[in-house]
């Protein structure tokens, strides 16, 4: 059966990185998070995407051994490759749209 979100922008949780299940297809998730607090760095063992709907993100991640940030807003996307060490820093409340394998970390 089709599946209508129209409150995106209003949902919320109870906890940081909270989390609304949208779809999984082939073995990956499509789930919509909420949070105001950041993630813990972390590498993914499959591709992610990740989409911000609402606020804004600060993406920390690595590469060749330096940090580097990007500032992420609302239809801006980061893509995390297999060994791609990130973190997401929100500014104020945030709410994501994040793709990536089943029971990814």
């Amino acid at each position: 059966m089709a599946k209508i979100v129209t409150d995106a922008k209003a949902f919320t949780s109870d906890r940081a990185w909270g989390a609304r299940d949208l779809a999984e297809i082939d073995g990956a998730t499509v789930r919509l998070h909420w949070t105001d607090q950041p993630y813990d760095w972390h590498v993914n063992d499959g591709a992610e995407v990740f989409l911000v709907l609402d606020g804004e993100v600060e993406m920390r991640y690595r590469e060749d051994g330096r940090d580097k940030a990007v500032r992420l807003g609302p239809a801006d996307m980061f893509v995390a490759e297999v060994g791609d060490e990130h973190v997401a820093h929100p500014i104020g409340e945030a709410r994501i749209l994040v793709v990536e394998r089943k029971g990814s970390a």
